[in-house]
């Protein structure tokens, strides 16, 4: 179901569904903010991180993230303006806020690895999103306890302020409040990230989300998610799709669109660009047909 021949086919099938559907569930990857135009690289890296390349020679926000700065100077300053550039410069992008109008007036809960926060930038209520994977925006101690995470907009752009060839002042170096121990972003990548009140509360309501929805229409929209993590979105919905026969998965991949679960029947891949299918083909399609969304 993922060949050119079809794709109107799909197209109307999954305005369909989405018309249809009592409730919606999203579950996001790396690829949705991609899409967006979210970079990791590129002219808008090189010109914020010029000084960076020419003195540590990083190529791109992810591989840098793993660079072994020498001094806790040296890491702060880099990490301020990643944080910066991928968390507090940019806005909520269209490609997220057309995602929005496609669920508005239906029931919706998200699911994301992203630790960007463009869903709640862009409008959606922050109390339906589950960001598993952490958010920019968080400091913790570096040992995850105690579990706890303190808000950093303030400090990083303090720390920028400072920055001078690469590196901020000792005084800047962020501690924990309570403890006074170092601190790292709030980014799962070992057994010390922070799972505090708040991501344990959205936990236990995408659960109940889901669980409200058995037995009902349910859609699953999957958006750019690969296989560095896929027990967190892809293979659950997966399973979801196979065991409950109301529910419906349409997954929008340009590099896996392929199932690894059998028994799901309503499932649609799109491999095509996104953005040409959530803004043009979608708004040109519901201006040529009866299509009526409850929004």
């Amino acid at each position: 179901m993922t060949s050119t021949a079809d794709y109107y086919n799909r197209l109307e099938l999954t305005l369909q569904w989405l018309d249809e559907a009592d409730y919606v569930i999203i579950g996001a990857g790396a690829g949705l903010s991609a899409a967006a135009g979210l970079e990791y690289s590129g002219p808008a890296f090189e010109r914020e991180f010029a000084e960076w390349i020419r003195r540590y020679g990083i190529t791109d926000l992810y591989s840098s993230s793993f660079y072994p700065f020498k001094t806790e100077e040296e890491r702060w300053a880099y990490w301020a303006r990643h944080i910066w550039f991928a968390r507090f410069m940019p806005e909520g992008k269209p490609l997220y806020r057309q995602l929005l109008e496609w669920v508005k007036g239906k029931p919706y809960f998200v699911l994301t690895t992203n630790v960007d926060a463009q869903f709640e930038k862009s409008g959606f209520d922050k109390d339906r999103i589950f960001a598993t994977q952490g958010d920019y925006a968080y400091l913790q101690a570096r040992s995850g306890k105690p579990e706890t995470l303190v808000y950093n907009e303030n400090w990083v752009k303090e720390a920028m302020d400072a920055t001078k060839d690469c590196r901020i002042p000792s005084t800047l170096v962020p501690r924990h409040p309570e403890t006074g121990e170092l601190m790292s972003p709030n980014l799962r990548c070992d057994n010390t990230f922070v799972e505090d009140k708040r991501w344990h509360q959205q936990a236990e309501r995408c659960q109940a989300f889901v669980e409200e929805a058995r037995g009902h229409r349910l859609l699953l929209l999957e958006f750019g998610v690969g296989f560095n993590t896929p027990s967190i979105i892809r293979f659950p919905f997966e399973r979801l799709a196979a065991q409950w026969p109301h529910t419906s998965l349409i997954r929008f991949n340009r590099d896996y669109p392929q199932l690894m679960t059998e028994g799901v029947t309503n499932y649609i891949a799109f491999t095509e660009d996104l953005n040409e299918v959530l803004n043009g083909s979608f708004r040109k399609l519901r201006n040529s047909t009866n299509f009526v969304t409850n929004g």
